[in-house]
């Protein structure tokens, strides 16, 4: 009788220690999964971002490291379709491509879908190749997703939550061609600054 009732306060105890704990950590949970704020401060204005780094934590601290580096700073959106993405993040204003760090592994099977608005890293063929340059698509292109197997996409690691209107201002540019780029805008639009926002 005696143990009983010792074991039955044991558990008395033991659950509100349990619920404090819980309560403790949950603002820490929270805080993880919260978006990375960014700004790409433009010639035509400002786009800002949130980032999901528990969708894409490779692509998210590869933009925030090039970010933080100052390496988009002067650079330019070199290729712009206005029925498809504008893409940036890897030449400067006279079409010279900046050295980058490694590739990073292709995170396009995070079940973010290339939607209008979204941000994504941009690549060669090959399926492990992004480095510093990504696109912001204008429209749903959703045949940019990875299509199951070895079918790669393109890593959604974003999107737009202000500033689309800077973003079609941008996609309706007029282009030319600087041989061997095409798509190129007539008038550089440069990107000033990216800068990452701090809670």
């Amino acid at each position: 009788m005696n143990s009983s009732n010792t074991a039955g306060r044991k558990a008395v105890v033991f659950i509100p220690i349990l619920v404090a704990c819980l309560a403790l950590s949950t603002p820490l949970l929270a805080q993880e999964t919260k978006p990375v704020q960014a700004v790409i401060e433009t010639s035509l204005g400002d786009i800002r971002l949130e980032l999901y780094a528990d969708k894409a934590p490779a692509s998210v601290e590869n933009f925030v490291r090039y970010a933080e580096e100052g390496f988009y700073d002067e650079t330019i959106f070199h290729r712009v379709i206005s029925h498809f993405m504008i893409q940036g993040g890897g030449f400067t204003a006279d079409m010279q491509k900046k050295p980058t760090h490694e590739p990073i592994p292709n995170e396009s099977q995070n079940g973010l879908s290339n939607r209008r608005g979204t941000i994504a890293m941009a690549r060669l063929p090959q399926p492990h190749s992004a480095t510093s340059q990504f696109f912001i698509n204008v429209q749903n292109n959703m045949n940019l997703d990875h299509q199951g197997g070895n079918q790669w996409g393109y890593a959604v690691f974003g999107r737009v939550v202000e500033g689309m209107d800077v973003v079609d201002d941008i996609r309706f540019v007029q282009t030319t061609t600087q041989a061997p780029f095409s798509d190129v805008p007539v008038e550089p639009v440069i990107i000033e600054t990216v800068t990452i926002l701090e809670d």
